[in-house]
């Protein structure tokens, strides 16, 4: 078997990489054991996003009073909202099997292992590339914590197929899926604590977007503790629990379920990186700006490069990847001004661009506005007030540079900042298109409005 181009992983980086090289003319092979689907529609966005949804009206549906509806008490069945869940990830994964399996592609159901940097062994057979991409995406990251592993707990993964929820649930780790997952279960009827190392969740952002989401869990009954040093997991009177420090303090919280959500890791056990001379560093594959590994003719995208773990740059480095392939001569690079993130919380946290703390980190001067939503009509009238925007800025152009959003639609609102931004757009750009009102959307003038009379 003889390739221009193989793709190790069929996800949405992979697919990305097999269409655009088979677009420029090459033959292809796409190699994934399976299951097939990749991680976004099989266990990440997708079947998440779905469950949320669920959890998201069973909160409006008790702030009914609030509106003037009669009140009510709703009840949740994690059994139907999973079989709701698995017949839409059902619909999705038969489409994307389907783009896999088309005839432009070799599609290979095996385990790849390099045995040099143009050959790979699946199955009982060798095949042979010019070029290879890696895009073998993530799996859960396990970590050493004494007693975790004889105690027991749950995954995401694990999550996504439970029928009953649990009465108590102890969630270790703050960043996008733990926090959703937390939400979710404490939406449900579940008494959740959530331990964060850091001094607050969410914490490869702003302090100042994580605040409001931080509030609202604790509003609505979440033992959050941050700042902490976990010491121990043990099983205790058929129940789990952990033993963690706090101000110096140690303290001992206890629950039916431990949830693990301290993170994912780049899968590349069994490649045999070291085979075809690809370097790694910290587990992550290593890449420079092309997609290129420390060997010429093997690409590394999505998740197992660690980069950016979202998946529309996954594709976007995939869509590059099968670019560079092809072209050898003229190689495009990655530009990641406009990358971008979010947490589908409630209140949810959008950003894009630099936050202030990439800036202060790259010592880049830039100014700074926020307002809040509680001060906001449209908010108001959706009774959604927790959050606020923030816009940063050159403080010489007023090109903006990064904005965030923790508030209502935070993920649908972001998209405004980043239309401006791919167009190199400023705070006075912003300010004077019009917005319609009352909307959610013209909260981001006001920002705006306040940096541009700072620009000379």
């Amino acid at each position: 078997m003889e390739f221009d181009v193989a793709i190790l992983g069929g996800g949405s980086a992979g697919y990305a990489a097999a269409s655009t090289a088979q677009s420029y003319g090459a033959k292809v092979a796409i190699v994934d054991p399976g299951p097939l689907g990749g991680l976004c529609i099989l266990r990440g966005c997708m079947p998440t996003k779905t469950i949320l949804r669920s959890s998201d009206i069973i909160s409006l549906m008790r702030r009914a009073k609030e509106f003037g509806l009669l009140p009510v008490e709703p009840g949740a069945d994690l059994a139907a909202i999973n079989d709701r869940k698995n017949q839409l990830i059902g619909e999705f994964t038969d489409y994307r099997v389907g783009q896999l399996k088309d005839a432009r592609f070799t599609l290979i159901e095996e385990k790849a292992e390099f045995i040099s940097a143009n050959e790979i062994q699946v199955g009982s057979k060798n095949l042979k590339a010019d070029k290879f991409i890696i895009a073998t995406g993530s799996v859960i990251a396990h970590y050493p914590i004494p007693g975790l592993k004889e105690t027991g707990f749950v995954t995401s993964d694990d999550v996504l197929t439970m029928r009953e929820s649990p009465e108590s649930l102890i969630v270790l780790g703050a960043g996008a899926v733990a926090v959703e997952l937390a939400q979710f279960f404490l939406r449900i009827g579940t008494k959740v604590t959530l331990i964060q190392r850091s001094g607050h969740i969410l914490s490869q952002g702003d302090g100042d977007l994580a605040r409001p989401v931080e509030d609202r869990f604790r509003e609505e009954g979440m033992d959050l503790y941050t700042g902490t040093k976990i010491i121990k997991a043990a099983r205790e009177n058929e129940r789990s629990a952990i033993y963690f420090e706090q101000d110096g303090k140690e303290n001992r919280v206890e629950a039916e379920t431990i949830l693990q959500a301290l993170g994912r890791r780049p899968n590349i056990d069994g490649l045999n990186l070291q085979a075809a001379g690809v370097e790694t560093d910290k587990g992550r594959v290593t890449v420079d700006s092309e997609m290129r590994t420390s060997r010429e003719n093997i690409f590394a995208v999505g998740d197992v490069n660690g980069i950016h773990e979202v998946v529309h740059i996954a594709i976007q480095q995939g869509e590059i990847a099968g670019f560079n392939a092809c072209h050898p001569d003229k190689l495009k690079q990655v530009d990641d001004r406009l990358k971008a993130t979010v947490v589908f919380t409630d209140p949810a946290v959008a950003s894009v661009g630099l936050s202030e703390k990439e800036c202060k980190a790259a010592n880049r001067d830039y100014l700074a506005a926020s307002h809040p939503f509680s001060d906001h009509g449209k908010s108001m009238c959706l009774g959604e007030t927790h959050g606020h925007v923030k816009i940063l800025c050159d403080p010489v152009t007023g090109e903006i540079i990064g904005g965030h959003i923790v508030g209502p639609e935070a993920g649908e609102l972001i998209h405004e900042i980043i239309t401006l931004m791919h167009f190199h757009g400023t705070v006075r750009d912003l300010m004077t298109i019009p917005h319609y009102h009352p909307t959610l959307a013209e909260i981001l003038t006001y920002p705006a409005e306040e940096l541009a009379e700072k620009i000379k």
